[in-house]
């Protein structure tokens, strides 16, 4: 195999770089890293290159990181080198280990690229093994059918020239042009998961599936395909079935329930607002729920109300609909705040302002709804037997159009509760018989 080749036309198969850009090379002192820096020298890159010092094994690290150095003089070439105190960083964020060195050398590499305006791309050299690797472990971490396709050629700023070589052939180019390089002996140790697939998992299946390494290779080719296809089904669903409005999404149920795989589309939707594959059976229980249930991520609601999931925001500033739960004392959201207080009936006072609702509240089922008022929408005014219509109420009150695309009703139910800071519904009031008032204050921005 004539390794220049293949890496020069792999470069240009997959449009990696021009041959004029400047590159920045990460480079480790290993077999894989020097061979990239000897390929890209043979074939006349104009490279830089950049070296961690993770401070993790001791002398080792500190060898590591002055054969990078005299390797650049070789090459004649400029080299960044940055230490780290992963420790330190590994206490401080809780991650594992190899987790933190990625995310320190990612970060720094970004901020070399971004402060010098000449780095038009980081190249690493990750190669065919090292995918091999990836799609197993996202296979058995069950990342879905994105994690199939492993580790892309060109992702951003940062490309991958080496994918299409195996070790065996990086290894061979080193030996036939007398390249030295440095060992990693934490390479040998199994506590790593990657180490564990590349060290025990993969040589046992080889034992049974000689021809494992090729297949995976060529299966992984498939597999980005297979996703390209996948994807472009996936984003027709959404397509038809995600409205977005504002700072939320609106997603018809019936639509939701007629689309197969149901389960398959409902995590393409959600994972993208921080939920896992753990809660889609928990939204497909909510497409039959009643009205006001909903499933939570760290920052999205997903909230069944009538024919509709809607996803919005936890923020509930940011949000168009807001459930307010029988705890919430005060809830922020555009127009300003409500402050909510259940209080007996003797204990209260009549409060004769647009900006406060007193409610029966053996008439309020939690949880409320606070949301913009939309076509359609009525309710019964206070101290009125019929029921009318907000566009209707809201030419008697002589809103303006501004005005009317700043109000929102509170809803328990699907019955219009306060058409808010302007009247409560009539069913509503508070009687003779009411023992509990529940009190809800406009607090105007």
């Amino acid at each position: 195999m004539d390794l220049l080749k293949e890496f020069k036309d792999y470069i240009k198969k997959e449009d990696l770089f021009q041959p004029k850009d400047k590159l920045l090379l990460a480079v480790s002192g290993g077999v894989d890293s020097v061979v990239l820096c000897e390929l890209c020298k043979q074939a006349g890159y104009d490279f830089t290159i950049a070296h961690c010092n993770f401070q993790l094994r001791g002398e080792e690290s500190e060898r590591d990181e002055q054969f990078v150095r005299n390797l650049a003089t070789t090459y004649n070439v400029e080299v960044f080198i940055k230490k780290f105190d992963t420790n330190k960083y590994v206490a401080e964020t809780k991650a594992g280990v190899q987790e933190a060195a990625r995310e320190l050398r990612y970060s720094w590499f970004k901020e070399i690229i971004n402060g010098a305006s000449s780095f038009l791309y980081l190249v690493t050299a990750h190669h065919a093994n090292d995918n091999i690797e990836t799609v197993l472990m996202n296979f058995f971490k069950g990342t879905g059918i994105s994690g199939l396709h492993g580790i892309l050629p060109k992702h951003n700023k940062i490309i991958r020239p080496l994918l299409f070589a195996t070790k065996d052939e990086i290894k061979a180019f080193a030996k036939e042009n007398d390249l030295s390089f440095v060992e990693d002996s934490s390479n040998t140790s199994n506590k790593y998961t990657r180490n564990y697939f590349r060290n025990q998992l993969i040589p046992d299946l080889q034992k049974t599936f000689p021809q494992v390494e090729k297949n995976l290779i060529d299966n992984i080719e498939r597999f980005k395909d297979v996703e390209l296809l996948y994807q472009q089904s996936i984003d027709l669903h959404k397509k038809k079935l995600v409205e977005k409005k504002g700072n939320e999404f609106h997603i018809p149920v019936l639509k939701l329930l007629q689309s197969k795989p149901l389960a398959t589309i409902i995590y393409e939707i959600i994972k993208d607002f921080g939920f896992s594959s753990q809660q889609v059976n928990e939204i497909i229980a909510l497409l039959q729920s009643e009205s006001g249930k909903y499933v939570q991520s760290s920052s999205y609601r997903i909230i069944k109300n009538r024919n509709w999931l809607i996803v919005s925001p936890n923020k509930t500033e940011e949000a168009g609909n807001i459930l307010i739960e029988e705890c919430d004392k005060r809830i922020v959201f555009q127009n300003g705040a409500l402050e909510i207080n259940k209080i007996l009936n003797t204990q209260y006072s009549i409060i004769n302002s647009q900006l406060t609702a007193q409610l029966d509240a053996s008439e309020v089922q939690f949880p409320l709804l606070l949301r913009k008022w939309k076509q359609g929408d009525y309710f019964y005014p206070l101290g009125m037997k019929k029921k009318k219509k907000l566009s209707r109420f809201f030419i008697d009150q002589k809103l303006s159009l501004t005005d009317k695309e700043k109000v929102w009703v509170l809803e328990s139910n699907k019955r219009i509760v306060w058409i808010v800071g302007l009247r409560i519904d009539d069913r509503f009031k508070i009687i003779p018989s009411t023992e509990n008032v529940l009190q809800v204050n406009l607090i105007s921005q």
